[in-house]
């Protein structure tokens, strides 16, 4: 996983409420058989779910696994104004896995009483006099009292010993979806992160069965994890048909599908387990397109 505090932006955007922008990856199936499968997958940010309004997704990070949990390389990737696409070929049996997994550390620090930020343009090193090397021009941190320029540190290693007022978030994120090229395999959970554990296989969703799927936190039941579920389609009815579903003791959600389509769903969850040394907060994302069928 890479480290970025652009890639943390793409995480808090990601978990926004139902009127902002959704990150979204959209497979042209997942359900496949014979003997050549290749699964197309859009990828974009939008207003609307499922319909390209607003920029593409950027593809540096996306990944395939296939059934055997090896890392396969993307195909014929191409980016656009509103959105991304690309080919996997599907030349194993069972569940691929396919998205990102990413993370990031963002916050505030002071050095002598100078507040400092985690990411962002480099500054000049903690205890350099006010003026060296500090960014050039000026970004929405300019004019603060004082009349000091901002300054940044790229990664947490930077941050030295004597800073005080430490106040940062590691952020970490999923955004993932499931195809199936035959029969359906199990898919199995890293244990790092907020997760989704199925138990209702993706590949076996059908409208008016109910579906159960186990959220984890490092391979723990996450408890009372507020799921958001939107179907698709909006732009052809008046209401977004979002509604949300609540995990139990056990970490699981158990959802009733109200149409057969494509759906997003999405889970937040904060604590005060982080990973990253001097981290004090962890805020986590979880992300994926689910397929329902007709019954």
């Amino acid at each position: 996983m890479k480290t970025s505090l652009l890639i943390a932006a793409s995480l808090v955007a990601a978990s926004m409420p139902a009127q902002a922008h959704r990150q979204w990856l959209l497979p042209s199936g997942t359900i496949f058989s014979g003997q050549d499968p290749w699964v197309s997958v859009d990828a974009a940010v939008s207003n609307d779910l499922f319909y390209a309004d607003h920029v593409a997704m950027q593809l540096t990070n996306v990944k395939a696994w296939n059934p055997q949990g090896e890392e396969v390389a993307i195909q014929n990737a191409s980016t656009g104004r509103y959105r991304s696409v690309f080919d996997v070929k599907l030349d194993k049996p069972g569940t691929w896995r396919i998205g990102t997994s990413q993370s990031g550390v963002m916050g505030t620090f002071k050095v002598d009483g100078v507040e400092w930020r985690l990411g962002g343009r480099r500054g000049p090193p903690p205890g350099a006099a006010q003026g060296q090397g500090g960014p050039a021009g000026g970004n929405a941190m300019a004019g603060r009292p004082g009349g000091q320029a901002p300054r940044f540190v790229a990664t947490v290693d930077e941050i030295p010993a004597n800073a005080t007022d430490l106040k940062l978030t590691e952020t970490s994120g999923r955004n993932e979806i499931f195809v199936t090229s035959g029969a359906p395999t199990e898919i199995k959970a890293s244990g790092k992160g907020l997760e989704l554990v199925p138990i209702t296989h993706p590949a076996e969703l059908v409208q008016g069965e109910t579906a159960r799927f186990r959220f984890t936190v490092d391979g723990q039941p996450a408890a009372g994890l507020k799921v958001t579920v939107v179907p698709g389609g909006k732009r052809y009815r008046d209401a977004e048909g979002v509604f949300e579903v609540t995990t139990g003791a056990d970490g699981v959600a158990a959802i009733d599908w109200t149409m057969p389509g494509m759906f997003w769903l999405n889970a937040t969850l904060s604590d005060d387990k982080p990973s990253v040394p001097r981290a004090t907060a962890r805020r986590m994302s979880y992300t994926t397109t689910v397929e329902v069928m007709a019954p």
